[in-house]
């Protein structure tokens, strides 16, 4: 959580905030209200010019310098961390309608059986209900928000968002390479989900409202 230490000021709105996401990270496991903490990625696709020298002992892999862009993706997020699970999907861009849709997903695929969804995500401008409506018939985005508790980070409180400890793991273990073509990074992240749900890697969320209280005093402003 290295981000937390660049804060200078804390208002009483992202208090506020900071102290009612970690409640909710304080809450015991609860299957009919799931915790979901959702974020996004954009990563880069370049295809090398020259072949790589493999990776081999006492060597990493070696790429040359020469490369070819070849277009970008977004990657949504969405992480149960309690229970182990996460849900990883490529798109090809970023608009409203590629998060309502990531969403539906989320709420009619994997937690059909959930009465809410408590859901913590960013201020990014589509993640809001307009992105719904905007998307949907007003039935169906209405039927999807009533599956779901908005939690809001605070502006600059990305630290708070657990999908954001998930994408890390992300870029380390599956991503910190160059990727060319768009198939292979989603087979290259279809995997690396599946391998980790099926063991159900959890994230532990130790920070508490008095280690806020303790570390973070000093920046509180009224």
């Amino acid at each position: 959580m290295r981000k937390m230490w660049c804060i200078t000021a804390i208002t009483t709105q992202y208090r506020e905030r900071m102290y009612k996401l970690l409640d909710l990270y304080a809450t015991a496991y609860d299957e009919d209200y799931p915790v979901v903490c959702m974020d996004e990625k954009s990563k880069q696709l370049i295809i090398d010019i020259r072949k790589t020298i493999p990776l081999k002992p006492g060597s990493l892999e070696k790429y040359d310098y020469e490369y070819k862009r070849n277009g970008t993706r977004n990657i949504f997020v969405a992480v149960e961390a309690l229970a182990g699970k996460r849900k990883i999907k490529v798109t090809q861009t970023r608009k409203k309608g590629d998060f309502a849709h990531f969403i539906k997903e989320v709420i009619d695929q994997d937690y059909p059986q959930a009465k809410k969804v408590r859901l913590v995500l960013d201020n990014l401008n589509t993640h809001f209900s307009s992105s719904f409506y905007e998307t949907f018939s007003k039935e169906e985005a209405e039927r999807i928000l009533g599956k779901i508790d908005f939690y809001y980070t605070p502006k600059h409180g990305s630290w708070l968002n657990m999908a954001e400890i998930e994408i890390n793991m992300m870029d380390r273990e599956c991503l910190a390479r160059r990727i060319g073509e768009a198939e292979k990074l989603i087979n290259e992240i279809n995997d690396w989900t599946e391998n980790r749900n099926e063991v159900k890697k959890k994230i532990y969320w130790k920070f508490t409202k008095q280690d806020a209280d303790e570390k973070l005093a000093k920046h509180y402003v009224a």
